[in-house]
Formats: structure tokens, sequence, C-alpha cells
């Protein structure tokens, strides 16, 4: 058979599998040619990573080809961010934008260029707001828009709002202290910038006994927060650490060798508000604006609501919901779940009564959080597979398969050998220091495997390890999935995959 016909009736069997129309045959086939070899595999991992075990494997409709207590409850760690995904793109759209704004109520001098009245900045929770690397929207792009209109002077101190309450941001109480602060687990809310983590860039100084130098840092306007103690030393070798201030700043101290490269220190907002006013005076500077914090405000005049002076938009749901599940992104599944559900402890009760809808399945289902950082969620194997059958099907499920990392990227970069190509597998993973998931979609000649994996247990390492063994041996010969649209493909946003998780351990690993 000529490549390209076989290639062509490959994708259309995948095609029709999906929609439901697999021959009973061979659909009957893949699942004899599944269970002969689930029984093995599961021997082998229930060695080599004893524990809880959760298992269901399904076809494409959610029926069941092989399962291993698939209706236990288990700590599902990351894999949470899946059914956030699919519950805030069930509220809000795959479309759907979250602005950030500068509004003001006044007029301005267009002999001095002063803004004379009120002005604030509202920042509505949007982790693409001056994200690494600088891809998402920027402050500085709202300062060039107030640049345009002829503001050259602000006067008075910086006010943050946002359009629901307060801009705030706060560690959601369900997550454990010891996570609260950590690279992975930052404060989450409205006042929302860079991820609420800081990076510096540290260069030795000219000579050893010099100081050492401050050669780049993000957000910009963030070394104004850092005071230099670190000091040159002879030879290649660096010891720098970022200690917090109380006044929400930094010191920088240790020691950095005269021949040393230049080095990255990391270090998560602990007021983020004090990153912010840094951020945008250096913003403002940019543009050629004075900011005068401590000037004289002149009483705006009456004339209602406050007027949008400069807009920002974050990329479209669907967007940023690929990148949060591609790096496996804590801060960002929260604020998905804030912008479907708001800010209230009633917000994962709502993701709970979805991912309940969907599925038809009642107390295994049970989740607190929407990034899965939580011990205190639980679900059912069986009740990953009704969801992840079902969702796709209603309507604001379409292409939902697209929006998980494929394999050989993200948290999935480890699946990049053995299989046909990018795209069989779609598919998250989840990382506790004793909880190792992974649940997605699996494309085969007969049609698409729906996989749930879940192993609770005092070695997520070699569960891990199992698991990418299973997926390899499905997925072998497998098929890329399709996507039911034109509209949609996997590199809906560029960015970092730092924060993908890194090899298992104990404790969590930015899961």
């Amino acid at each position: 058979m000529p490549h390209a016909l076989h290639v062509r009736r490959t994708l259309l069997v995948a095609l029709l599998a999906l929609a439901g129309g697999a021959a009973p045959g061979r659909a009957q086939a893949d699942q004899g040619w599944v269970t002969s070899r689930m029984d093995a595999w599961f021997r082998q991992a229930r060695r080599l990573a004893p524990g809880r075990w959760g298992v269901a494997i399904a076809d494409q409709q959610g029926t069941a080809i092989w399962t291993q207590q698939p209706d236990v409850p288990l700590t599902p760690a990351s894999t949470v961010k899946v059914l956030t995904t699919g519950f805030a793109r069930s509220v809000v759209g795959g479309a759907a934008r979250r602005p950030t704004r500068v509004l003001g109520t006044g007029t301005l001098d267009p002999v001095t260029g002063a803004w004379n009245g009120s002005w604030h900045l509202e920042l509505n929770g949007d982790i693409t707001l001056e994200r690494m690397p600088g891809t998402g929207p920027q402050l500085v792009d709202l300062a060039a828009q107030l640049a345009a209109r002829g503001i050259r002077r602000l006067y008075g101190p910086l006010v943050v709002e946002s359009a629901d309450g307060p801009a705030d941001a706060t560690y959601p109480a369900v997550w454990s202290p010891k996570h609260r602060g950590r690279l992975f687990a930052p404060l989450i809310g409205p006042l929302m910038l860079h991820e609420n983590m800081v990076y510096v860039d540290v260069a030795p100084g000219p000579r050893a006994g010099a100081k050492a130098r401050l050669v780049g840092a993000s957000p910009s306007g963030v070394e104004a927060l850092v005071t230099v103690q670190a000091m040159t030393r002879g030879g290649r070798r660096a010891r720098l650490g970022l200690r917090p201030r109380g006044d929400g700043g930094w010191v920088l101290g240790g020691t950095i060798g005269a021949n040393a490269r230049v080095r990255r220190l990391t270090a998560v907002a602990p007021d983020p508000r004090r990153v912010l006013e840094a951020a945008w005076a250096s913003a403002l500077r940019d543009q050629g604006i004075l900011w005068e914090p401590r000037g004289p405000v002149a009483a705006p005049p009456d004339t209602g609501r406050a007027a949008a002076l400069a807009v920002v938009q974050s990329p479209p749901f669907d967007t940023v919901a690929s990148e949060v599940n591609r790096r496996s992104l804590n801060p960002g599944a929260e604020l998905l779940l804030q912008w479907a559900a708001g800010r209230g402890p009633e917000a994962p009760q709502r993701l709970t009564e979805h991912v309940r809808e969907v599925t038809g399945h009642g107390d295994d289902v049970h989740l607190v959080d929407g990034s899965g950082l939580s011990y205190d969620d639980r679900m059912s194997p069986s009740a990953f597979i009704a969801y992840l059958a079902k969702y796709p099907q209603t309507p604001s499920g379409r292409n939902f398969p697209m929006l998980l990392p494929a394999n050989g990227s993200g948290t999935l970069r480890r699946l990049a050998s053995g299989f046909p190509g990018s795209g069989v597998v779609r598919a998250k993973t989840g990382t506790l220091g004793s909880v190792s998931t992974l649940v997605g979609y699996l494309g085969r000649p007969n049609g698409t495997l729906i996989v749930a994996l879940m192993y609770n247990g005092p070695r997520p390492w070699a569960a891990r390890q199992a698991q990418w063994r299973l997926f390899r041996l499905l997925g072998a010969d497998g098929v890329v999935i399709p996507a039911d649209s034109s509209g949609m493909d996997e590199d809906h946003l560029g960015g970092s995959e730092d924060s993908a998780d890194a090899p298992l351990r104990p404790g969590p690993d930015r899961p």
C-alpha cells in the first residue's frame, strides 16, 4: 500500500474511533491486546512500587478494558489541573481573556502633561502579566498607552484594585505550610506579577574584594529592592543566596569567583505589592513619565465612573490553560479556578460539583483546590476515566485533549522516545512526596485509549518509571490524536517549561 494511502486510512480509523465509529471486531481485538499486556505490567509495577494502586484503561466512550481498584479515591496531585481546566473553560469559554487596566478620573493638562485627578491600577489575576520570559502583557505596554495619551506626569501613591474586590495575594488555606513560599507555591490572587517570583543575574565584580554586580533582573525594576552584600573572591565557584528583607526586598549575600560565569538566582516575592511598585516605576521611567508618589493629587471632576486610560489583555483562556498544564503551574491553576468561581471557599466546591455532574460520580470526587497541591484532594481512577470520556462531548469540551501536554513536551518530556511522533499521548502528570499519577489519552490505530494510573505510596519515583513504561508499551505503534478542528494545535503559548515536574523525590516537585 502506498505510504500516503496508509497514513490516510490510519487517520480515518482514529477519527472514527473518536466519534464512536470504530469497528466492533477491531475494538475487541484491541481490548484483548491491551489486557494481555496489562496483567504482566501490573505485577511488575506493584513489585517495584508497593503501595496503593488504582488503574483504569478504557476506550474512547469510557468503557473499561482493564482495571485495578478503579473506584478507590486516591490523592491525585497535579492531575487535578485537568479538571480545573475543564471546569473553568465551561464557565468562561476558551476565548476569554483577563484584563489589566489603568483607570482614572480627571483631566489632562495639555501643557505640562500632568494628569489632574485620581488613577489606579486594576489587576485581575493574569498569570501571564510580566511572566517569564517576558512574552505576556507588560506593564511597560500600559505605560506606553499613557504616554500616547500625552500623560507625562502622575501624582499620588500607587492604588491597586481588582474588578471583584481587594487586589491581594494569599496562600490557599489547604496548602501545607511546608509548601508555602517555595518556588512552586507563591502567593496567589489578583495581585499577580511575574508569577509572583523574581530573578536576578549576578556577575563578579571587577576584581577580588569588590562587591558582586547585578547585571540583570526580572521584572524590570526589581533590582532597586536588592541590597548587594555578596563579594568577589578568587576562582570560579559561586555561593550566592537571596534572603528576604523585612520591607519586601532582598539581601544578596555570599561569594562569587572572579572568573565565574553569570549566575541566576530566583526567589518568591514575599510582598508582591513592593515588587509591583518597583516594576511600575520602572515601566513609567521607560516611557518618559515622571511619577511622584508623594505629589499633590488634584480633586478629580465629578464625572462618574473612572475611565480606562490603558488596557492590556491576557492571551485567550485556551492558551493560558495549555501552558498551565504543560508546565504544571500551580498558581496558574489556582487563578483559573478563581477566574471561573471567584476567590471564596465555595470555589473548590463548585469544581467538585462540576466534576460530579459531568461524570455521574459522587463521594469518590472531593476537591479542595484547583492545583492538586493539597493532600486532601480525592479522585478515583474510574471518575477520571468518566470525565476524560464525557467532558469532550459537552459543548465546552471541544478539542479538550489538545489542552494537555503532548508526549515529549512539558511534564511529558520524558516520553519523547518510543512513539511514532508527538501527539500520540495527551496526558497530565501529578507528583507529591508520596503520589505519582498519570491520566490522559493515548492514540491507537483501533481507537483512542483513556488511561488513569494512580499511585499513593512510599516509592513514587519507581511508580512513575512504571507509568512511563506502560505508556511506551501501549503507544509504540500508536497514532497521533487528531483535533476535531484545525483551529487548535499544541503550540498555544510559548514560555518556559522550567516549572515542569522534576525527577521525583520526597516532597512536592512542582507537581
